[in-house]
């Protein structure tokens, strides 16, 4: 008896395009390394500034952009506001990534 293998269908161009754009925008080393603190906890911009050795305007930059690509979230908590990872896909993106890059060739 053959075993017959399901093959789906490509990605349509549309999705392909936007999936491209995706990856293309976390190819930013300080939009990643944003993402590794909040894997952690949440933090609020000045935070993330003295971690990462920024401006807290050039954090709140990258933070508007992971916004609108729906990478964070926030919360204000009476003058400050609080960053975290958007969901759970995100984290599992970052994470997989991470995993993936630290294991040795075979």
């Amino acid at each position: 008896m053959v075993e017959q293998i399901s093959i789906k269908a490509a990605l349509s161009s549309n999705k392909a395009q936007k999936m491209a754009e995706f990856f293309s925008f976390l190819g930013d080393a300080n939009r990643l390394r944003i993402l590794s603190l909040l894997a952690e906890k949440e933090l609020c911009v000045g935070d993330l500034a003295a971690a990462l050795e920024m401006s807290e305007s050039a954090v709140s930059h990258q933070l508007r952009n992971l916004r609108v690509m729906r990478l964070v979230g926030y919360r204000k908590q009476g003058r400050r506001v609080f960053y975290r990872l958007h969901d759970s896909h995100v984290l599992y993106i970052y994470q997989a990534v991470a995993e993936h890059l630290d294991e040795k060739d075979e």
